[in-house]
């Protein structure tokens, strides 16, 4: 028995740790795109930013959101320091997330979508970071 169970072990940790990079992969690449429209193309950006979220449409500003969004996103994406970019990305999402609240967007689809997001984050990095496990483990 002692050795089925030890046997078992590695194969889950190969298998989270790859649905863990598959997901984190999936929300690096949603965000690392997202970031470049911002830094490549901001009026773009500004031009398709409905009125209702109040957001400067300055491209300038969208610029600087997208580094502070690319920034973010580089250090998630780095096993080092994935944790703090994890943080810094929550955060930039929370921000999203209080935008559309305040602007009345749908709930479920625009408002939520940066939980949602964030959701893939910290889910990924939780697949794939076995102390991060142990910090948080699920309960049965």
């Amino acid at each position: 028995m002692a050795t089925a169970a030890i046997n078992e072990a590695p194969m889950r940790t190969s298998t989270s740790n790859k649905l863990g990079w598959a997901l984190s992969g999936l929300a690096i690449l949603f965000l690392g795109t997202d970031a470049g429209a911002k830094i490549v193309v901001p009026a773009l950006m500004a031009a398709y930013t409905p009125p209702q979220l109040k957001i400067p449409t300055d491209p300038d500003f969208y610029r600087l959101l997208g580094t502070i969004l690319a920034f973010s996103t580089a250090l998630y994406a780095v096993p080092r320091t994935a944790v703090l970019g994890a943080l810094l990305v929550t955060a930039y999402l929370g921000g999203a997330v209080a935008t559309h609240l305040a602007a009345g967007s749908p709930l479920l689809s625009s408002t939520l979508f940066g939980v949602y997001l964030g959701l893939a984050v910290w889910g990924g990095l939780w697949l794939r970071e076995p102390r991060l496990r142990t910090l948080l483990p699920l309960r049965d």
